[in-house]
């Protein structure tokens, strides 16, 4: 039987039915405490330090000791619907700016999801101690980009995330040697109206633009010699001569010689803004064996990010409202970074903030992103721990065993960078997650696991609320397990760890930031 707890599909259709019927976003403003930029947000935080907890609440000594099957039972479809629909109308906030909804970084609608998150929270304030972490993060919008050969339009070209702009007419072209990787490689280039070809391999696209435009380039085309597909890349954070960059199809550059002409014209801005992340430690427990979670705050721009991923910031906030009944013997921190989409910047800069001793006592990281995509998966991380920090395996294990318990199918998918693992299995922090699945196909039907994703109708229709219910029981699973006992989990291998974020860029396994291709 493929759901084994309640039966879902009546329940979940009544459920979808009313989260239709929304009140206004007005309405809903009336009733909320929202940030909805960096001033409000400091002074939301002073009137939630001065609000008192109200009701009484049973001491700590008298709560039971976490127990799964408990925490479990408590995680309902009611608190995963409620706090969704609450979710879509702070995107809505951002009409104004945007003209669609969307909680992407800097704009009303993340501003106000960190205040509700934190409100939720000083809701909590017995059972958590909670902060921000501001931090500066890239923020990069592509307007329009096009590129002509002797005068004609090409149609298959993608401007890569974080390219700058680039107006350049009736350009000659420059092949760059091997990769593009070394200075070598563009012997013969000077400064002038040309445009670098380069191959995709060896080294990061930013490396790439960036010492094309060191060498004189105005602007760079960049294709995979392997594949004819456009890729899903990011230059990454730019420097004094990355220059506006486009990847082009391998036919194309294959058909490209000395003579040809081309115009290469970017409408694009780079720049930083400020935005924060939002963190939540239990009181109580073992601050020395800390279980952390965590699932990003933002959407892309395009639209609300209900699945994408308020599920998990969904999911976070009832595990934690339910978490805080039982006793724990170890720490438990909640995280909700900011920036994944624009490449996992607030649980990288998280990360690689922590400190030697701070790093060592975080035991594990758990990743949830995409709880509830509409023809989903049951995915989990592939983590081993001969290709991660030890401790990966277990988690995976967790996950696996828990959904054949239950008689739920699961696929492994790699760890290759596409979430906010990332910053904790580069410092030596075991991790872990599951998902539902984004633009691939599922195994099973052969088609796209969520259509919606990064899209304006990633909205309350794009939610598969048996999945958000049984991928929900399971991260109340892993909080209740490890909180409870961590003593057959692998210890800590704490090795000298690299603080500086470009180095560990360089020594990065992962082909991936977040959702675009990096090398």
């Amino acid at each position: 039987m493929r759901l084994p707890f309640v039966t879902l599909t009546l329940l979940a259709t009544s459920l979808l039915s009313n989260a239709l019927v929304l009140p206004s976003p007005e309405q809903f403003l009336s009733q909320q405490f929202l940030a909805l930029n960096k001033e409000d947000l400091k002074e939301q935080v002073i009137q939630l330090n001065a609000i008192e907890t109200t009701g009484s609440l049973p001491a700590y000594e008298d709560l039971p000791l976490v127990d799964t099957d408990d925490l479990q039972n408590l995680i309902t479809l009611e608190d995963l619907n409620s706090t969704a629909i609450d979710l879509y109308h702070i995107a809505e906030l951002s009409l104004g700016e945007y003209g669609h909804p969307t909680r992407v970084i800097g704009s009303k609608g993340h501003w106000g999801t960190i205040g509700y998150v934190l409100k939720q929270l000083k809701k909590l304030k017995h059972y958590y101690t909670f902060e921000t972490q501001e931090f500066k993060a890239l923020d990069g919008r592509v307007l329009s980009s096009n590129l002509t050969l002797n005068g004609e339009p090409v149609e298959k070209v993608k401007a890569f995330q974080l390219t700058p702009g680039a107006h350049v007419y009736g350009a000659n072209l420059f092949f760059a040697a091997n990769k593009g990787c070394d200075e070598s490689d563009y012997e013969g280039l000077s400064a002038g109206n040309t445009v670098a070809v380069i191959q995709r391999g060896i080294c990061p696209f930013g490396d790439k633009s960036s010492l094309a435009g060191k060498f004189g380039a105005r602007a760079a085309l960049i294709y995979d010699p392997l594949s004819e597909d456009l890729m899903p890349g990011t230059l990454g954070e730019p420097t004094d001569t990355t220059v506006g960059t486009l990847g082009i199809t391998r036919s194309l550059a294959e058909s490209l010689t000395e003579e040809s002409i081309v115009d290469v014209e970017i409408n694009a801005f780079v720049r930083y803004i400020t935005t924060k992340n939002v963190i939540a430690e239990t009181i109580h427990g073992d601050h020395d064996n800390v279980v952390s979670l965590g699932a990003h705050s933002d959407s892309v721009e395009a639209g609300p990010g209900i699945n994408d991923d308020g599920s998990g910031t969904v999911s976070l906030l009832t595990v934690a409202k339910q978490l805080s009944k039982f006793k724990v013997n170890n720490a438990v921190r909640f995280a909700w970074w900011a920036a994944e989409e624009e490449g996992l910047l607030g649980s990288n800069y998280y990360a690689n903030s922590l400190s030697p001793e701070e790093n060592a006592k975080v035991r594990l990281f758990m990743d949830y992103d995409m709880m509830a995509s509409p023809n989903y998966e049951y995915q989990v991380y592939n983590g081993s721990n001969i290709d991660n920090p030890k401790g990966s395996e277990e988690i995976k294990n967790l996950y696996i065993d828990w959904y054949n318990k239950n008689e739920l199918p699961w696929v492994l998918i790699p760890f290759d960078g596409r979430s906010d693992y990332v910053g904790f299995i580069e410092n030596g922090i075991p991790g872990g997650g599951i998902a539902a699945g984004a633009e691939g196909l599922n195994s099973q039907n052969g088609e796209v696991l969520d259509e919606c994703y990064h899209q304006l109708c990633d909205d309350l229709d794009n939610l598969a609320w048996d999945a958000f219910l049984v991928n929900t029981k399971l991260i109340a699973h892993s909080v209740a397990t490890y909180s409870k006992d961590l003593s057959s989990f692998p210890e800590r291998e704490v090795e000298s760890k690299v603080n500086d974020v470009s180095e560990n860029k360089k020594q990065s396994k992962f082909l991936y930031r977040g959702s675009h291709l990096i090398m």
